[in-house]
């Protein structure tokens, strides 16, 4: 009888594991925020590129597509960038409101190019014919980057990456040629 009972107990075991396993397939772990992001970007430039008339396949869409859609995105934008003659041109914190035009962020447009280009690769795409790492976008990323910085009166500045002295392994105090950078 005790050896049913194990028998039993095994089978149901196993049993249990093949429904977890069934269960995982059925219900994979969720996504990362990175993943998901990319994943609905993707499918919004997808249906974007459908809605084109008339509508472009995916193997034929070239940087002047992704630029497009860089431009279509700027009516759903939220940051304000003032125009040349706007009274409130150049200063970061201007005191009252105007009519000058909500764009896309150069940090957001940066990021969902960075996501469609990985998802244009995990989706077959080959990385010589990437849209999306084209010059052309490189260069109209730099254009608004620099806009929107002159808009609000602070330029863009690269931040530098600060050097870490390397620690020698003699307990000399050799390290004093080594002086840390101030940025």
């Amino acid at each position: 009888m005790s050896i049913n009972k194990g028998k039993d107990i095994a089978e149901g075991s196993n049993t249990r594991s093949t429904v977890s396993a069934a269960d995982h397939q059925q219900n994979p772990p969720p996504l990362s925020r990175y993943e998901s992001q990319k994943r609905r970007d993707w499918n919004t430039f997808g249906q974007y590129l459908r809605n084109q008339r008339p509508p472009v396949a995916l193997s034929q869409c070239n940087a002047n597509h992704v630029l497009d859609f860089l431009r279509y995105l700027d009516q759903f934008g939220k940051t304000k960038v003032h125009l040349q003659g706007c009274v409130f041109f150049g200063q970061p914190e201007p005191p009252g409101p105007c009519t000058c035009p909500l764009r896309q962020a150069w940090g957001s447009l940066d990021a969902l190019i960075g996501r469609l280009r990985a998802a244009y690769e995990e989706n077959g795409g080959l990385p010589e014919t990437n849209p999306f790492a084209s010059g052309a976008i490189r260069i109209y990323l730099r254009e608004v980057r620099d806009s929107q910085a002159k808009a609000r009166g602070i330029p863009y500045k690269k931040k530098k990456k600060k050097r870490i002295p390397l620690k020698s392994s003699n307990n000399d105090d050799s390290s004093a040629s080594f002086p840390i950078q101030q940025s």
